[in-house]
């Protein structure tokens, strides 16, 4: 039978440095929480959200692998370069998480009272899986984009940006469902919509563009980007303002813990949190519409 086309099995896909990444990615994945299953061990939700990070960061790799060593990824509806930066850069976050979470809550120094096997078993599950972090923090400096290059948008600064402000949103969610008293006042209920309308938008953009539909809408997707990433600013830097007045001004809230206060089960811990990373979400949106006005959309790569 005679071949029309080129080699079937692209050979670059583990022999490039990005390649090479991947593959120290499922290694170093697979080792982790083969690890933390065997003996190592977990528990409660933080042990469990440790092992669906790693678990689901070495299955999404693994596909990726096979993917782009078969050419499968041509088949795919899928904007290839959007969404492997994408997962890139949303893995990094996780994996940095994991690798803070794990060792925080189930790393000793003594044997007692889990006994010294399982200690050196959950001592080298956090090693890996800080090696797994730096690996995919490679993957993202190795694919992100250069000055000039025509590249996709999710490995632009704005797009890595975009996974960023989302997962920040996520942290935000969280401390917010951890008893926050949000529903005291009608301006704390204001941030919330805050948070949950630009983390959908947000959301909204990063599946567009990683599904290649951009060039579908009707509307000049580029520009709309940059509108609401103005709009993001203002709404943010509005519950900038409002959330720390009405959480630790004296009038409306405590502006010092309180004595009482139980650990992990504290309101005023969950709004000193929420307050902590809208600050972080404000600069991260004000680098984005910074970063946004230099760019050009490519939905095809």
């Amino acid at each position: 039978m005679e071949s029309t086309g080129g080699p079937y099995l692209n050979t670059a896909a583990v022999t490039s440095p990005v390649g090479i990444a991947r593959l120290l990615q499922m290694t170093f994945g697979c080792t982790t929480f083969s690890l933390v299953a065997h003996q190592g061990g977990f528990s409660a939700a933080y042990g469990t959200f440790c092992m669906f990070v790693w678990t689901f960061c070495f299955a999404i790799t693994v596909f990726i692998i096979a993917c782009e060593f078969t050419h499968l990824h041509s088949c795919l509806s899928l904007s290839w370069g959007n969404f492997t930066a994408a997962f890139a850069m949303l893995a990094t976050l996780m994996c940095i998480t994991a690798a803070v979470i794990y060792p925080l809550y189930f790393v000793q120094v003594g044997c007692y009272p889990i006994g010294c096997e399982v200690r050196d078993f959950r001592i080298a599950a956090s090693v890996f899986a800080g090696l797994l972090f730096v690996t995919y923090a490679a993957e993202v400096f190795l694919t992100r984009a250069k000055p000039g290059q025509v590249t996709s948008y999710m490995a632009t600064v704005s797009g890595l940006l975009k996974i960023v402000q989302a997962f920040v949103a996520c942290i935000i969610f969280g401390a917010l469902v951890n008893d926050s008293q949000y529903s005291k006042y009608v301006a704390t209920q204001w941030c919330v919509a805050v948070y949950s309308f630009c983390f959908v938008v947000t959301v909204v953009v990063v599946a567009f563009s990683v599904t290649g539909k951009t060039a579908l809408l009707w509307f000049p997707f580029e520009r709309s980007v940059v509108i609401y990433t103005f709009g993001a600013v203002l709404l943010y830097t509005s519950a900038a303002v409002i959330w720390p007045v009405f959480c630790f001004d004296s009038k409306y809230g405590s502006p010092r813990r309180p004595d009482l206060c139980a650990k992990g089960k504290c309101p005023w811990d969950s709004q000193l949190v929420i307050a902590i990373f809208t600050y972080v979400n404000l600069l991260l949106y004000v680098l984005d519409l910074a970063y946004s006005q230099r760019i050009r959309f490519v939905s095809h790569i």
